[in-house]
């Protein structure tokens, strides 16, 4: 379908370049903080803030791209603004105000990939199967970019300092901006009933509570990752070009997976994924929080990462897509980020400073070994729910 292949080539484009901020913002932003003299807790406090506006921003946003259709209109505002406050970034600010800028800009950010998300969804659910193997083309763009920003920022920072940091920022949000301005002007056209669709009676079927519980502790135990890498290596002794070279190994395997999904994702139901996901989430966590400073093991933690993000993202865009279509859409994404990836943010960025504060950072993956085996089990309960009489809840291709 060459008009498809052609509508979803500026997806890739935006998830490219978002994701390319991404992969040098979020594993330097604390190293950044670190060198501007604040303390573990402020760190945890700053870096918490981009899970803290994923509690209202993603659910607003989406409402207004539900009712309206607009998503890309929407998108296109936000990383236009998201730009603009980026540039403050550059003026010597006062922790306050540091916080007022990144709370600015997260507001606008942080619902780019869910609304992002929801419009290719729409492109790549015709027909009411998920198409797999085109998602995860798509997909991959975005786990390139982020490959090259972390590998390339890691030797940047490591050769000419972190002072640097706020022109990366302005730099790749910048990409951002133009590629979202690239994308088609669609907008859903459906049937006037849809607009009274309501989510309530979709949140009160158990098949989706033990979903939203499972992905909430699954991406909390990752929190250990996403906000506490960077600085348990820099304690441990790694150059930042190592850091940057072990964020990337992850970030290959996820490629990877992306590229050749649809030859597994049909070898287990997607709730099986779900439990294969967080098994595996439990298993890097120990490896990461005993062994360390083991460098090959350490490695062998991150390849891990190919089932810890990259498979249960796509079985979590799946479910959504099933569960929450057409006018639900882009709330049901916007649940997730809030739900998957706000709460747990805010919860593990917090209580994870606290813990390092006081135990130092190794203790924040005994913690999130903990947090893996709860959502293990929520996943096997997803798994219970839809087996055997329905194994897979969602055709994929």
């Amino acid at each position: 379908m060459p008009n498809l292949r052609k509508q979803l080539l500026p997806f890739a484009a935006v998830s490219a370049s978002y994701f390319g901020h991404i992969g040098f913002f979020n594993p330097y932003l604390p190293l950044w903080l670190k060198e501007l003299g604040f303390g573990l807790l402020a760190i945890s406090v700053l870096t918490s803030l981009q899970a803290a506006t994923r509690l209202f921003a993603p659910y607003a946003w989406g409402w207004l791209s539900d009712h309206s259709g607009e998503r890309v209109k929407l998108l296109r505002y936000g990383a236009t603004a998201a730009l603009v406050f980026a540039c403050f970034l550059f003026l010597n600010l006062s922790p306050v105000g540091l916080g007022v800028v990144l709370l600015l800009m997260f507001t606008h950010t942080s619902a780019m990939m869910p609304m992002s998300e929801a419009a290719m969804a729409h492109l790549v659910s015709q027909g009411g199967s998920f198409d797999a193997k085109r998602y995860g083309r798509v997909r991959l763009f975005g786990s390139v970019g982020f490959l090259i920003t972390v590998f390339v920022a890691g030797a940047w920072f490591e050769f000419f300092g972190m002072h640097h940091f706020p022109a990366w920022t302005v730099f790749s949000l910048l990409a951002v901006a133009v590629s979202v301005w690239m994308l088609p002007d669609l907008k859903e056209n459906l049937p006037a009933v849809h607009n009274k669709v309501q989510v309530g009676p979709v949140l009160r079927q158990r098949a989706v509570q033990w979903f939203f519980a499972s992905a909430f502790l699954h991406v909390l135990s990752h929190i250990g990752i996403y906000v506490f890498f960077s600085l348990f290596l820099d304690s441990l002794g790694y150059s930042k070009t190592l850091i940057g070279m072990l964020w990337a190994v992850s970030v290959v395997v996820e490629i990877g997976w992306f590229y050749s999904q649809s030859k597994w994702m049909a070898k287990l139901p997607l709730t099986g994924w779900l439990v294969v996901c967080s098994a595996t989430m439990l298993l890097r966590m120990g490896l990461t929080a005993q062994w360390a400073q083991v460098l090959w093991l350490l490695v062998f933690a991150q390849v891990l990462h190919a089932l810890t993000f990259a498979a249960h993202h796509t079985v979590c865009i799946a479910l959504l897509s099933h569960h929450f279509p057409g006018r639900l859409r882009g709330r049901g994404q916007a649940l997730y980020t809030v739900i998957a990836y706000g709460f747990p943010g805010v919860i593990g960025g917090l209580l994870g400073g606290i813990l390092s504060d006081y135990y130092g950072l190794q203790s924040v993956y005994w913690a999130s070994m903990v947090i893996s085996a709860l959502a293990t089990f929520a996943a096997y309960k997803v798994w219970r729910h839809h087996h055997p009489s329905a194994p897979d809840v969602l055709p994929v291709t």
